[in-house]
């Protein structure tokens, strides 16, 4: 299956998607992909039907080798569209994208450092909380005075509820920070 149009990714977006799907749009992007099929599924994640942008964050989760290595130059523009969303589920799946690329000292961005330590006492959801934990920690590595915030956070988590999830989140990063 091949996309000659933005209408016909988007048509498949719209709908229930599967593994075949995923893959498929996948072999298109990745490795040795067509730039022009990249730049019609990640301007989708920015679609006004929820389904179309949550599907096409999905199979964005799916990249791998040559086409994460695209994704990471489009950081900042995922950081910015993150800010501003409100759809939790299309939120966690940005996270989950950041997660998967690696933070350099000059990658730190205020605007999303201040917007994850505020998420990990939040009522968001466990998997939203525990990813801005990490993501929180990747950025303030680099710097002891932020990294003592993030221990002050760390330490008010205890007076709230945490999954086992965000728990073993807690800990590694525990680990990590105790290694600095």
């Amino acid at each position: 299956m091949a996309f000659t149009d933005n209408g016909g990714m988007r048509e498949m977006l719209a709908g229930r998607i599967g593994r075949r799907d995923i893959r498929a749009i996948c072999l298109q992007c990745c490795d040795g992909g067509d730039d022009c099929v990249r730049e019609t599924l990640f301007s989708l994640i920015s679609d006004d039907d929820d389904r179309v942008a949550y599907n096409a964050l999905w199979v964005l989760t799916h990249f791998d080798g040559e086409g994460r290595d695209w994704l990471l130059l489009r950081r900042s523009i995922l950081i910015d569209r993150l800010l501003t969303e409100k759809h939790t589920g299309k939120r966690r799946l940005m996270l989950s994208l950041l997660d998967k690329m690696p933070v350099a000292e000059d990658d730190v961005r205020t605007d999303y450092l201040d917007f994850c330590m505020a998420k990990i006492n939040s009522t968001e959801p466990y998997g939203i909380r525990a990813l801005c934990l990490k993501q929180a920690f990747a950025q303030c590595r680099f710097y002891p005075e932020l990294t003592q915030e993030l221990l002050c956070a760390i330490e008010m988590m205890e007076h709230g509820e945490m999954s086992a999830g965000i728990r073993s989140a807690r800990n590694n990063i525990m680990k990590q920070i105790s290694r600095l």
